[in-house]
């Protein structure tokens, strides 16, 4: 059994900053953004960049794919559930989407679903922290921090720690029931 790989905190918020930085360089500070965090993994990640590139000029909102998912009679409803809240209006609005880990492309999709439920953008961008390659379908991320490139068994598993950003950590480790077990706990801050 391989033995888990640890990124550490100055590395992830080297690429946090290096996010911000993308992301600024793409969009006029007078044109506000919209960053829409992927329940569970991109509400924090959302929340952090929304505070780097100024609050005003991009709010941070959540976004809940759970009942856009394609895999829901597999993956219940999670227990900490995070309802879609939306800032400002998505009717023409300029849109960041925001995850930790681009992987399928399948929760992007979800993700696209859940917002065109609330309206028509004019434009929808993806940020993800880890892109870890693999996709099933056609996604590119605008802006990620990392690419990794785990095997084909291992899990990449991002705790951003809310309270204390010294505690984030980006794992690799093998896929199975004891790593899903270790995710869950990791997800509780």
């Amino acid at each position: 059994m391989a033995t888990p790989k640890t990124i550490g905190a100055g590395e992830i918020h080297a690429a946090i900053d290096r996010l911000a930085a993308g992301i600024s360089q793409r969009h006029h500070p007078d044109h506000p953004l919209l960053l829409l965090g992927i329940a569970n993994g991109g509400i924090e990640l959302a929340r952090r960049l929304s505070k780097l590139l100024s609050p005003r000029r991009a709010p941070a909102g959540t976004i809940d794919i759970s009942f856009h998912r394609d895999d829901i009679g597999r993956h219940p409803i999670p227990k900490e559930f995070s309802p879609t809240h939306i800032p400002a209006e998505v009717q023409g609005a300029t849109i960041l989407l925001v995850d930790d880990v681009l992987f399928s492309g399948r929760t992007v999709k979800a993700a696209l679903e859940e917002l065109f439920d609330h309206g028509r953008p004019a434009k929808v961008e993806l940020a993800v922290l880890v892109d870890r390659g693999g996709r099933l379908l056609p996604v590119a991320a605008d802006y990620s921090g990392l690419t990794l490139s785990p095997a084909a068994g291992e899990n990449v598993v991002v705790h951003l720690d809310p309270k204390d950003n010294r505690k984030d950590t980006i794992r690799l480790e093998p896929s199975g029931r004891k790593s899903a077990v270790r995710r869950a706990q990791s997800a509780i801050p």
